[in-house]
């Protein structure tokens, strides 16, 4: 009996803090009242109960979008989507004159019947682009039923904002773009014409935002963890042992590399970015590259950057400061940084070993890695003892394995050749370059690895 009341009650207690759960309806089932049509001229309509997009050729990204305006929140929804279509619902996101003409941007949960399987994913529409792609949480891949009725639950509480899709967890999310902005449901642009006419459709839409944060769903485990705010560690990095390596505000932890203090020219720190200034392209000639004051081993380090049209740079690894007096920058193995389009440094070299992504005059990146010109990008690279990784918004695109002979034999075909025992040190400083054009870099994270 003691079992059953004990049950009884924390059955009751449940149901009480589920009443007290205010939802508000965000469509009545009947019209749109409430809704406005954005940027597009795709059709919305109600039937059934629902809301129905339809897809239309020669039209941009069509948004119905609510009149209100929502910052802390509980939204779930039900959708269902023909084969073929892509969508999202957008979520805190705002069209304004002076934002590309009125374009609607900001967080958006993706809805992707493709084969690549992201729905419940964030995407930033028209501005940072994506910010939680599933190959972070590749287990939340199988959670999208096709051809049926899917159930999105999105929390956004203060910078946090989490996503699930029929019950499984899909995002995790820190990110502090917008407080605020309206929710829309998307009609993607299409360009292929057998897909004109299909639809996508909404239902059961509601939102809590009286005090969301009492009914945030509780998990036993959380998926791994994106945080987007700027030069910022957050807890969970802090425990997987992620460090800044540059703070967003000083040149802290950063000198020169012919210098025993961080350059008095050429380098600029604004608005948490810093960037290598504009100089004439010449290697080293202005403020000269910058190296970490320490040195590292086995690590994982992270950069996001951004170039500028024609823009030349890298990020460099196991570099030894007291190898090259001369001119020019100081040794070691490079993460190209360049502008593929418009630099001429990509067509020389052999087979693409000077592109973007490419280890420096030795290997390669492939031609179809996923760089976005005009946004920050992200490279990491991972070194473990001799062996090395390479990824362009996590994507691997080099791998390979030093201190041995087929290594030295790649040196040796290279520019490197004239440098002794290239590449194999055990440690070296981590360098940012000056090469005369104007790049910029933030979120420089490391993290140390036995």
């Amino acid at each position: 009996m003691k079992k059953q009341f004990l049950a009884l009650l924390f059955m009751t207690a449940a149901l009480s803090v589920y009443a007290q759960n205010k939802w508000e309806p965000l469509f009545n089932g009947k019209n749109l009242k409430g809704w406005q049509v954005l940027n597009g001229t795709a059709e919305f309509t109600v039937k059934d109960g629902a809301i129905v997009g339809t897809s239309k050729m020669n039209t941009p990204n069509t948004f119905l979008a609510t009149k209100a305006l929502y910052s802390d929140f509980i939204l779930e929804l039900e959708f269902k989507v023909e084969d073929g279509l892509n969508s999202g619902i957008q979520f805190r996101s705002n069209s304004k004159k002076d934002f590309d003409n009125g374009r609607v941007y900001g967080y958006q949960y993706e809805i992707d019947p493709a084969a690549r399987a992201w729905s419940g994913g964030v995407y930033d529409e028209a501005r940072n682009g994506w910010l939680y792609p599933l190959d972070k949480n590749p287990q939340a891949k199988t959670a999208f039923k096709s051809n049926e009725w899917n159930k999105v639950r999105i929390e956004a509480i203060g910078n946090n904002i989490r996503t699930w899709l029929n019950d499984v967890y899909c995002a995790n999310l820190l990110a502090n773009y917008d407080a605020s902005g309206f929710i829309a449901l998307q009609v993607h642009q299409i360009g292929n014409p057998a897909l004109e006419g299909k639809t996508i459709q909404w239902k059961n839409i509601r939102i809590c935002t009286e005090t969301p944060e009492k009914f945030c769903k509780d998990v036993i485990a959380e998926p791994a963890q994106v945080n987007c705010i700027d030069n910022t560690i957050s807890p969970f990095e802090a425990t997987q042992g992620w460090q800044l390596l540059w703070d967003g505000k000083t040149t802290k932890g950063w000198r020169g590399a012919r210098l025993t203090a961080f350059p008095e020219k050429g380098w600029k720190i604004e608005n948490g970015v810093l960037k290598v200034l504009k100089s004439g392209g010449a290697e080293a000639a202005n403020g000269g590259d910058i190296v970490t004051t320490r040195k590292y081993k086995n690590f994982e380090l992270s950069v996001d950057f951004k170039i500028t049209k024609g823009a030349n740079s890298g990020i460099k690894y196991f570099v030894d400061t007291e190898l090259n007096k001369g001119e020019g920058s100081s040794i070691g193995c490079e993460f190209q940084i360049l502008d593929d389009e418009n630099h001429p440094d990509a067509k020389l070299g052999v087979r693409g070993n000077r592109t973007l992504g490419s280890l420096y005059d030795l290997i390669p990146a492939p031609a179809n890695k996923p760089f976005r010109h005009g946004f920050f990008n992200t490279a990491r690279i991972v070194v473990r003892n001799n062996q090395v990784e390479h990824y362009l918004n996590d994507v691997k695109i080099i791998s390979y394995e030093r201190n041995n002979q087929m290594w030295n034999a790649l040196v040796n075909y290279s520019k490197y050749a004239d440098w002794k025992n290239f590449g194999n040190a055990a440690e070296g400083n981590i360098l940012l370059q000056d090469h005369g054009d104007e790049v910029h870099f933030k979120n420089i994270k490391i993290k140390e690895l036995p």
